[in-house]
Protein backbone atom coordinates (compact mmCIF):
# COMPACT_ATOMS: atom_id res chain seq x y z
CA UNK A 1 0.00 0.00 0.00
CA UNK A 2 1.44 3.49 -1.04
CA UNK A 3 -0.62 5.80 1.97
CA UNK A 4 -0.44 5.48 5.55
CA UNK A 5 -3.42 3.46 6.81
CA UNK A 6 -6.54 5.23 7.12
CA UNK A 7 -9.56 5.25 9.98
CA UNK A 8 -12.49 5.18 7.60
CA UNK A 9 -16.45 5.96 9.37
CA UNK A 10 -18.51 4.31 6.95
CA UNK A 11 -22.54 5.55 7.41
CA UNK A 12 -25.11 3.44 5.49
CA UNK A 13 -28.75 3.61 6.41
CA UNK A 14 -29.48 -0.29 5.32
CA UNK A 15 -27.64 -3.34 6.17
CA UNK A 16 -27.93 -6.70 4.58
CA UNK A 17 -30.50 -8.29 4.09
CA UNK A 18 -32.40 -5.78 1.75
CA UNK A 19 -34.15 -5.34 -1.08
CA UNK A 20 -31.34 -3.11 -3.00
CA UNK A 21 -27.85 -3.32 -3.90
CA UNK A 22 -26.33 -0.89 -1.95
CA UNK A 23 -24.83 -2.84 1.03
CA UNK A 24 -23.57 -5.80 -1.16
CA UNK A 25 -21.35 -3.42 -2.74
CA UNK A 26 -20.38 -1.76 0.90
CA UNK A 27 -19.54 -5.63 1.45
CA UNK A 28 -16.94 -5.64 -1.18
CA UNK A 29 -15.84 -2.23 -0.71
CA UNK A 30 -15.31 -2.44 3.20
CA UNK A 31 -13.29 -6.06 2.30
CA UNK A 32 -11.19 -4.49 0.18
CA UNK A 33 -9.96 -1.05 2.11
CA UNK A 34 -9.69 -3.79 4.85
CA UNK A 35 -7.27 -6.18 2.88
CA UNK A 36 -5.31 -2.69 1.74
CA UNK A 37 -4.75 -2.38 5.68
CA UNK A 38 -7.39 0.17 6.48
CA UNK A 39 -9.43 0.64 9.08
CA UNK A 40 -13.06 0.71 9.34
CA UNK A 41 -16.07 1.90 11.31
CA UNK A 42 -19.13 1.04 10.22
CA UNK A 43 -22.02 3.26 11.54
CA UNK A 44 -25.44 1.98 10.63
CA UNK A 45 -28.86 1.55 12.47
CA UNK A 46 -29.64 -1.42 14.86
CA UNK A 47 -31.22 -4.48 13.70
CA UNK A 48 -34.04 -7.20 15.33
CA UNK A 49 -30.87 -9.57 15.29
CA UNK A 50 -28.51 -7.13 17.41
CA UNK A 51 -30.48 -7.73 20.50
CA UNK A 52 -27.69 -7.42 23.35
CA UNK A 53 -25.04 -6.57 20.38
CA UNK A 54 -22.95 -3.76 21.90
CA UNK A 55 -21.18 -0.70 19.96
CA UNK A 56 -17.58 -1.05 19.80
CA UNK A 57 -14.52 0.43 17.78
CA UNK A 58 -15.45 -1.13 14.40
CA UNK A 59 -19.35 -0.82 14.73
CA UNK A 60 -21.32 1.92 16.24
CA UNK A 61 -24.99 1.31 16.07
CA UNK A 62 -27.86 4.06 16.50
CA UNK A 63 -31.31 3.66 17.06
CA UNK A 64 -33.55 3.09 13.34
CA UNK A 65 -37.30 2.54 12.38
CA UNK A 66 -38.18 0.71 8.96
CA UNK A 67 -39.80 2.59 6.07
CA UNK A 68 -43.70 1.98 5.65
CA UNK A 69 -43.73 -0.23 2.24
CA UNK A 70 -40.10 -0.94 2.56
CA UNK A 71 -39.74 -4.01 3.11
CA UNK A 72 -35.84 -4.62 4.31
CA UNK A 73 -35.20 -0.85 5.09
CA UNK A 74 -34.22 0.79 7.76
CA UNK A 75 -32.96 4.41 8.82
CA UNK A 76 -31.36 5.61 11.06
CA UNK A 77 -32.61 8.08 14.19
CA UNK A 78 -30.12 11.36 13.94
CA UNK A 79 -28.12 10.51 17.06
CA UNK A 80 -26.14 13.71 16.20
CA UNK A 81 -24.93 14.11 19.88
CA UNK A 82 -23.74 10.43 20.22
CA UNK A 83 -21.53 10.73 17.12
CA UNK A 84 -19.99 13.65 18.32
CA UNK A 85 -19.14 12.51 21.31
CA UNK A 86 -17.69 9.39 19.61
CA UNK A 87 -15.51 10.72 17.24
CA UNK A 88 -14.41 13.42 19.22
CA UNK A 89 -12.55 10.78 21.54
CA UNK A 90 -11.42 8.61 17.82
CA UNK A 91 -11.58 10.87 15.47
CA UNK A 92 -11.55 8.92 11.77
CA UNK A 93 -9.23 10.30 9.36
CA UNK A 94 -12.83 10.48 6.54
CA UNK A 95 -15.85 10.22 6.32
CA UNK A 96 -17.67 7.39 4.04
CA UNK A 97 -21.45 9.01 3.43
CA UNK A 98 -23.26 6.06 1.76
CA UNK A 99 -26.73 7.03 2.36
CA UNK A 100 -28.33 10.63 2.90
CA UNK A 101 -30.62 10.11 5.24
CA UNK A 102 -31.28 11.22 8.80
CA UNK A 103 -28.18 9.21 10.27
CA UNK A 104 -26.53 10.66 7.18
CA UNK A 105 -27.57 14.07 7.31
CA UNK A 106 -26.03 13.77 11.48
CA UNK A 107 -22.48 12.44 10.01
CA UNK A 108 -22.52 15.43 7.50
CA UNK A 109 -23.24 17.98 10.51
CA UNK A 110 -20.68 16.42 13.03
CA UNK A 111 -18.54 15.53 10.10
CA UNK A 112 -18.70 19.84 9.49
CA UNK A 113 -18.21 20.98 12.59
CA UNK A 114 -15.11 19.01 13.26
CA UNK A 115 -13.86 19.32 10.24
CA UNK A 116 -13.46 15.79 9.08
CA UNK A 117 -13.00 15.51 5.48
CA UNK A 118 -16.67 14.17 3.68
CA UNK A 119 -16.98 11.95 1.01
CA UNK A 120 -20.70 10.76 -0.64
CA UNK A 121 -22.28 8.32 -2.76
CA UNK A 122 -24.75 9.00 -5.36
CA UNK A 123 -26.93 7.23 -7.99
CA UNK A 124 -28.99 9.59 -8.84
CA UNK A 125 -31.39 11.88 -7.76
CA UNK A 126 -34.14 9.92 -8.56
CA UNK A 127 -32.17 6.64 -7.40
CA UNK A 128 -30.77 7.70 -4.01
CA UNK A 129 -33.89 6.84 -2.15
CA UNK A 130 -35.88 3.73 -2.75
CA UNK A 131 -39.18 3.50 -5.32
CA UNK A 132 -42.30 3.58 -3.28
CA UNK A 133 -45.87 5.48 -4.14
CA UNK A 134 -45.23 6.93 -0.52
CA UNK A 135 -42.17 9.24 -2.25
CA UNK A 136 -43.37 10.60 -5.20
CA UNK A 137 -45.00 13.97 -3.92
CA UNK A 138 -42.15 14.97 -2.41
CA UNK A 139 -40.12 14.27 -5.64
CA UNK A 140 -39.10 18.18 -6.32
CA UNK A 141 -38.53 18.81 -2.67
CA UNK A 142 -36.90 15.67 -2.36
CA UNK A 143 -34.46 16.60 -5.27
CA UNK A 144 -33.35 19.55 -3.73
CA UNK A 145 -32.42 18.08 -0.30
CA UNK A 146 -29.75 15.85 -2.15
CA UNK A 147 -28.30 18.22 -4.12
CA UNK A 148 -27.80 20.64 -0.54
CA UNK A 149 -27.00 17.37 0.76
CA UNK A 150 -24.09 15.98 -1.45
CA UNK A 151 -22.37 19.77 -2.59
CA UNK A 152 -21.72 19.71 1.36
CA UNK A 153 -19.61 16.95 0.62
CA UNK A 154 -15.68 17.41 -0.40
CA UNK A 155 -16.54 14.95 -3.21
CA UNK A 156 -19.25 12.73 -4.42
CA UNK A 157 -18.72 9.53 -5.72
CA UNK A 158 -21.15 8.44 -8.91
CA UNK A 159 -21.07 5.15 -10.46
CA UNK A 160 -21.55 6.26 -14.70
CA UNK A 161 -20.59 8.85 -16.63
CA UNK A 162 -23.92 9.71 -17.70
CA UNK A 163 -25.43 9.97 -14.46
CA UNK A 164 -22.38 12.00 -13.49
CA UNK A 165 -23.26 14.59 -16.65
CA UNK A 166 -27.29 14.80 -15.76
CA UNK A 167 -25.89 15.51 -11.92
CA UNK A 168 -23.89 18.49 -13.25
CA UNK A 169 -26.83 19.51 -15.19
CA UNK A 170 -28.87 19.68 -12.26
CA UNK A 171 -26.49 21.38 -10.04
CA UNK A 172 -24.58 18.84 -8.15
CA UNK A 173 -20.67 19.40 -7.65
CA UNK A 174 -17.39 17.94 -7.11
CA UNK A 175 -18.39 14.76 -9.02
CA UNK A 176 -16.05 11.53 -9.52
CA UNK A 177 -16.84 8.74 -11.29
CA UNK A 178 -16.27 5.26 -9.05
CA UNK A 179 -17.95 2.53 -11.09
CA UNK A 180 -19.32 -0.73 -9.63
CA UNK A 181 -17.20 -3.89 -9.35
CA UNK A 182 -18.17 -7.60 -9.85
CA UNK A 183 -17.24 -10.37 -8.12
CA UNK A 184 -14.40 -11.97 -11.08
CA UNK A 185 -13.24 -14.84 -9.66
CA UNK A 186 -16.99 -16.21 -8.89
CA UNK A 187 -18.57 -14.67 -12.52
CA UNK A 188 -16.01 -16.47 -14.15
CA UNK A 189 -15.85 -18.46 -17.91
CA UNK A 190 -14.63 -21.50 -15.89
CA UNK A 191 -17.85 -21.99 -14.51
CA UNK A 192 -19.65 -23.10 -17.90
CA UNK A 193 -21.35 -26.39 -17.36
CA UNK A 194 -21.93 -28.87 -20.20
CA UNK A 195 -24.00 -30.85 -18.10
CA UNK A 196 -26.39 -28.01 -17.99
CA UNK A 197 -25.99 -26.83 -21.76
CA UNK A 198 -27.48 -30.49 -22.33
CA UNK A 199 -30.38 -29.92 -20.06
CA UNK A 200 -31.50 -26.90 -22.13
CA UNK A 201 -30.79 -29.30 -25.05
CA UNK A 202 -27.64 -27.97 -26.24
CA UNK A 203 -24.46 -29.21 -27.29
CA UNK A 204 -20.99 -27.36 -27.01
CA UNK A 205 -21.28 -25.78 -30.55
CA UNK A 206 -24.89 -24.42 -29.96
CA UNK A 207 -25.89 -21.32 -29.28
CA UNK A 208 -27.50 -20.50 -26.01
CA UNK A 209 -29.19 -16.70 -25.86
CA UNK A 210 -29.52 -16.06 -22.47
CA UNK A 211 -32.20 -12.75 -20.54
CA UNK A 212 -32.90 -12.32 -17.59
CA UNK A 213 -37.30 -12.22 -16.83
CA UNK A 214 -38.98 -8.81 -18.15
CA UNK A 215 -39.72 -6.90 -15.75
CA UNK A 216 -42.43 -5.26 -17.44
CA UNK A 217 -44.46 -5.47 -20.76
CA UNK A 218 -42.36 -3.46 -23.06
CA UNK A 219 -38.60 -5.39 -22.16
CA UNK A 220 -41.51 -8.77 -22.94
CA UNK A 221 -41.84 -7.42 -26.27
CA UNK A 222 -38.29 -6.61 -27.28
CA UNK A 223 -37.25 -10.13 -25.86
CA UNK A 224 -39.87 -11.09 -28.20
CA UNK A 225 -38.67 -10.08 -31.70
CA UNK A 226 -35.35 -10.41 -30.68
CA UNK A 227 -35.54 -13.95 -30.47
CA UNK A 228 -37.86 -14.12 -33.34
CA UNK A 229 -35.34 -12.30 -35.92
CA UNK A 230 -32.41 -14.81 -34.61
CA UNK A 231 -35.01 -17.42 -35.80
CA UNK A 232 -35.58 -16.14 -38.66
CA UNK A 233 -32.62 -15.27 -39.73
CA UNK A 234 -30.63 -18.44 -38.39
CA UNK A 235 -33.45 -21.33 -39.04
CA UNK A 236 -30.74 -23.91 -39.35
CA UNK A 237 -28.50 -23.11 -36.54
CA UNK A 238 -29.12 -25.03 -33.46
CA UNK A 239 -30.17 -22.30 -30.69
CA UNK A 240 -32.00 -22.35 -27.27
CA UNK A 241 -33.38 -19.13 -25.84
CA UNK A 242 -33.35 -19.55 -21.70
CA UNK A 243 -35.41 -17.07 -19.63
CA UNK A 244 -33.92 -16.91 -16.23
CA UNK A 245 -36.28 -16.44 -13.05
CA UNK A 246 -39.43 -16.42 -15.23
CA UNK A 247 -42.69 -17.18 -13.76
CA UNK A 248 -45.67 -19.55 -15.22
CA UNK A 249 -47.59 -16.95 -16.67
CA UNK A 250 -44.55 -15.81 -19.20
CA UNK A 251 -44.12 -20.10 -20.30
CA UNK A 252 -47.04 -19.76 -22.33
CA UNK A 253 -46.18 -17.33 -24.36
CA UNK A 254 -42.30 -18.65 -24.77
CA UNK A 255 -43.39 -21.92 -25.72
CA UNK A 256 -40.05 -22.96 -27.17
CA UNK A 257 -38.05 -21.25 -24.43
CA UNK A 258 -36.05 -23.12 -21.75
CA UNK A 259 -37.15 -21.59 -18.13
CA UNK A 260 -34.47 -21.78 -15.52
CA UNK A 261 -34.33 -20.85 -11.59
CA UNK A 262 -30.67 -19.05 -11.04
CA UNK A 263 -31.27 -16.53 -8.33
CA UNK A 264 -27.52 -16.04 -6.59
CA UNK A 265 -24.31 -17.83 -6.26
CA UNK A 266 -22.13 -20.44 -7.82
CA UNK A 267 -25.75 -21.56 -9.32
CA UNK A 268 -26.04 -18.20 -10.87
CA UNK A 269 -22.72 -18.10 -12.06
CA UNK A 270 -22.68 -21.27 -13.61
CA UNK A 271 -25.54 -20.60 -15.69
CA UNK A 272 -24.30 -17.05 -17.17
CA UNK A 273 -21.09 -18.83 -18.12
CA UNK A 274 -23.05 -21.98 -19.67
CA UNK A 275 -24.43 -19.44 -21.93
CA UNK A 276 -22.89 -17.80 -25.39
CA UNK A 277 -25.20 -14.51 -25.63
CA UNK A 278 -26.92 -12.70 -23.15
CA UNK A 279 -29.79 -10.14 -24.18
CA UNK A 280 -29.83 -6.86 -21.67
CA UNK A 281 -33.60 -5.80 -22.02
CA UNK A 282 -33.14 -3.62 -18.90
CA UNK A 283 -30.56 -1.01 -17.86
CA UNK A 284 -29.11 -3.10 -14.44
CA UNK A 285 -25.56 -2.21 -13.96
CA UNK A 286 -24.69 -5.40 -11.57
CA UNK A 287 -26.41 -7.87 -14.20
CA UNK A 288 -23.98 -5.62 -16.98
CA UNK A 289 -20.77 -6.76 -14.92
CA UNK A 290 -21.90 -10.38 -13.79
CA UNK A 291 -22.29 -11.83 -17.88
CA UNK A 292 -19.58 -9.66 -18.90
CA UNK A 293 -16.92 -11.40 -16.21
CA UNK A 294 -18.57 -14.48 -16.97
CA UNK A 295 -17.91 -14.03 -20.89
CA UNK A 296 -21.02 -13.83 -22.72
CA UNK A 297 -21.61 -11.62 -25.71
CA UNK A 298 -23.83 -8.90 -24.48
CA UNK A 299 -26.38 -6.80 -26.41
CA UNK A 300 -27.63 -3.85 -24.64
CA UNK A 301 -28.94 -0.33 -25.59
CA UNK A 302 -26.39 2.81 -25.81
CA UNK A 303 -27.73 3.89 -22.33
CA UNK A 304 -26.42 3.66 -18.60
CA UNK A 305 -23.88 1.36 -17.61
CA UNK A 306 -23.55 -0.05 -20.95
CA UNK A 307 -22.70 3.02 -22.57
CA UNK A 308 -20.40 3.35 -19.68
CA UNK A 309 -18.43 -0.11 -19.99
CA UNK A 310 -19.56 -1.27 -24.01
CA UNK A 311 -17.40 -0.72 -27.02
CA UNK A 312 -19.74 -1.58 -30.11
CA UNK A 313 -17.87 -4.59 -31.92
CA UNK A 314 -15.29 -4.62 -29.48
CA UNK A 315 -16.88 -6.39 -25.90
CA UNK A 316 -20.09 -6.12 -26.57
CA UNK A 317 -22.72 -4.61 -28.96
CA UNK A 318 -24.98 -1.40 -28.78
CA UNK A 319 -28.19 -0.84 -30.25
CA UNK A 320 -29.93 2.85 -30.35
CA UNK A 321 -31.54 3.83 -27.10
CA UNK A 322 -35.03 2.83 -27.28
CA UNK A 323 -34.72 1.38 -30.50
CA UNK A 324 -36.57 -2.50 -30.47
CA UNK A 325 -35.55 -2.64 -34.23
CA UNK A 326 -32.03 -2.04 -34.05
CA UNK A 327 -31.71 -4.26 -30.80
CA UNK A 328 -32.73 -7.20 -32.72
CA UNK A 329 -30.31 -6.05 -35.89
CA UNK A 330 -27.68 -6.07 -33.33
CA UNK A 331 -28.90 -9.75 -31.86
CA UNK A 332 -28.46 -11.02 -35.49
CA UNK A 333 -25.32 -8.89 -35.91
CA UNK A 334 -23.54 -10.81 -33.26
CA UNK A 335 -24.43 -14.10 -34.71
CA UNK A 336 -23.56 -13.91 -38.11
CA UNK A 337 -19.73 -14.71 -37.84
CA UNK A 338 -18.63 -16.85 -35.26
CA UNK A 339 -14.95 -15.30 -34.94
CA UNK A 340 -17.08 -12.33 -33.90
CA UNK A 341 -18.76 -13.63 -31.11
CA UNK A 342 -15.55 -15.44 -29.96
CA UNK A 343 -13.76 -12.22 -29.96
CA UNK A 344 -16.04 -9.98 -28.50
CA UNK A 345 -16.83 -12.80 -25.46
CA UNK A 346 -12.81 -12.78 -24.95
CA UNK A 347 -12.44 -8.82 -24.84
CA UNK A 348 -15.85 -9.12 -22.58
CA UNK A 349 -14.13 -11.14 -20.00
CA UNK A 350 -11.16 -8.80 -19.65
CA UNK A 351 -12.72 -5.93 -19.62
CA UNK A 352 -15.28 -7.09 -16.57
CA UNK A 353 -11.57 -8.56 -15.11
CA UNK A 354 -10.13 -5.05 -14.64
CA UNK A 355 -13.36 -4.08 -12.77
CA UNK A 356 -12.85 -6.54 -9.63
CA UNK A 357 -14.21 -5.38 -6.01
CA UNK A 358 -10.21 -5.06 -5.66
CA UNK A 359 -9.59 -2.47 -8.22
CA UNK A 360 -12.63 -0.78 -7.28
CA UNK A 361 -11.53 -0.54 -3.58
CA UNK A 362 -8.24 0.70 -4.86
CA UNK A 363 -10.18 3.47 -6.78
CA UNK A 364 -11.83 4.51 -3.30
CA UNK A 365 -8.77 4.31 -1.48
CA UNK A 366 -7.75 7.15 -3.95
CA UNK A 367 -10.86 9.58 -3.44
CA UNK A 368 -10.69 9.29 -0.40
CA UNK A 369 -6.73 9.79 0.10
CA UNK A 370 -7.54 13.10 -1.85
CA UNK A 371 -10.06 14.43 -0.08
CA UNK A 372 -8.41 14.24 3.03
CA UNK A 373 -5.57 16.16 1.50
CA UNK A 374 -7.88 18.78 0.21
CA UNK A 375 -9.53 19.22 3.87
CA UNK A 376 -7.92 22.53 5.30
Amino acid sequence: MNTAPLLIALISETVLPVVNDLPQSLAHLCAGLNARGHHLQLVRPRQADDQGRHSDERLLLTRGWPLPGLPGWQWGVSMQAKLLRHWQRRRPDVLYIASPGPLGLAALRVGTRLNIPVVSSLTSPADSFPPSHLLAPFNRLLQHYLRWFHNRAQLTLVPTSNQLHALQRNGFAHLQLLTDGVDSLLFHPRQRRQALRSDWGLGEADIAVLCRAPSNDQQFELLQRSWQALKTRYPRRRMRLVVLNANAAMAAQLPDAYLSEATHGVNLASHYASGDVFLLVDDDDRLLLETLASGLGVVAFDQGAAAQHLRHGHNGVLAMSEDPDSFSAAAVWLLEEPETLRRIRLNARQHASRQSWASISQRLETHLCNACQRQP
